[in-house]
């Protein structure tokens, strides 16, 4: 006995579908076709007579661009077999020609035309051609079809791929942001800051966002502005009021979407490779202007001074965390973005430029 799935039968099921479609859509084009043939008649042959004529001929067309479609292109063109396959079709097209004007002899023997007169080279040439051309022009269709299912086919695994290393880079991300953050309210709860419960529940609301809200391609900017706006509460805590970690937004944010968890791996760098070297002061600005299509994000932030800070460091600053949002940024943003990363003796500066639209803010 033999037990099917649910997943089976669905795959199946297009199966099915997708013979019945086909047949369906060959079906339609031999009518169409029939019907042109029909209708384009001479005005000597009735309606009637010459509905037979084009049905014969139709079913002379039909064999040989099945015959042509399902042996001798598969094994034979499609294998770059081009003269075996020429002349195989010729061979065809040549055997059928004679039977079908045999049948029209036959069957209108009302004409009046000796059977000696029918098999001239004149009389048969065209029924030839005619044949031939209809059969080479299906092996012209199968071409076209079967190079339009190659790019559907390479597009749906680019899509395939490209979600795949979205998934992969945002995971990157997201255990190196889970760990800072519980570094830093390891750090509240050693010092028994009464805000600790505070910390907690902003966790809990970035972690929220972090593990099901950005799942989606594209969230609002609301959102990550809300979520940058909670790490940096964290950090404005863990580090005091001798460190300078300031927010400006400029324009409005409503209706505008972005990709999730873009932001975060700038800030997560200043913090890591900047203030937390520093003992006494540091800063760090964030600089965020959105623009009707457009928005501008700048991240500044202090470099520690300590010698042995410093070149502990060096090899840090611009780490995993910046190559992953290089990767994303040219997956998702290709030709629509623009990064600039700069370091000098004091500061690390970070400017990136985003084209946005409202609302219909899709990849391309």
């Amino acid at each position: 006995m033999f037990i099917t799935t649910d997943n089976d039968h669905k795959f199946y099921e297009l199966i099915e579908r997708g013979v019945q479609r086909g047949l369906l859509y060959h079906i339609f084009f031999w009518v169409i076709f029939f019907l042109f043939m029909v209708i384009n008649r001479p005005e000597s042959v009735s309606l009637g007579a010459n509905m037979v004529r084009q049905s014969i001929r139709v079913i002379f067309y039909i064999i040989i661009v099945y015959v042509n479609l399902y042996y001798l292109f598969p094994n034979f063109l499609k294998l770059n077999k081009l003269f075996t396959y020429l002349s195989l079709l010729i061979i065809l097209v040549a055997i059928a020609t004679p039977i079908e004007v045999l049948l029209h002899h036959f069957l209108f023997s009302a004409d009046h035309i000796p059977l000696a007169e029918e098999f001239t080279f004149s009389r048969n040439s065209a029924v030839f051609l005619g044949t031939f051309f209809v059969g080479f022009s299906s092996s012209i269709y199968k071409i076209i079809n079967d190079w339009m299912e190659h790019q559907r086919e390479r597009m749906d695994l680019q899509r395939q791929n490209l979600t795949s290393e979205l998934k992969y880079l945002k995971t990157q991300i997201n255990p190196h942001f889970f760990f800072n953050t519980l570094n830093s309210l390891y750090a509240l709860t050693l010092k028994k800051s009464d805000r600790a419960p505070e910390i907690v529940l902003k966790l809990s609301d970035m972690m929220r966002y972090m593990l099901y809200e950005s799942n989606e391609r594209m969230l609002s900017l609301d959102q990550e502005i809300s979520y940058i706006e909670n790490y940096l509460d964290l950090e404005k805590l863990r580090h005091g009021e001798n460190f300078k970690i300031e927010m400006n937004i400029k324009g409005d944010p409503a209706g505008h979407k972005i990709a999730p968890l873009m932001f975060i791996p700038f800030l997560e760098n200043s913090f890591k490779h900047g203030i937390d070297h520093e003992l006494k002061s540091g800063y760090v600005s964030i600089n965020l202007d959105i623009k009707p299509k457009a928005l501008h994000l700048s991240v500044i932030n202090s470099l520690p001074q300590d010698e042995i800070v410093i070149a502990k460091e060096e090899k840090k600053v611009g780490g995993i965390g910046l190559t992953n949002v290089r990767r994303r940024l040219n997956i998702l943003y290709p030709k629509r973005h623009k990064l600039e990363i700069n370091k000098t003796d004091k500061e690390f500066q970070v400017n990136l430029d985003l084209q946005i639209n409202k609302s219909t803010n899709t990849t391309t």
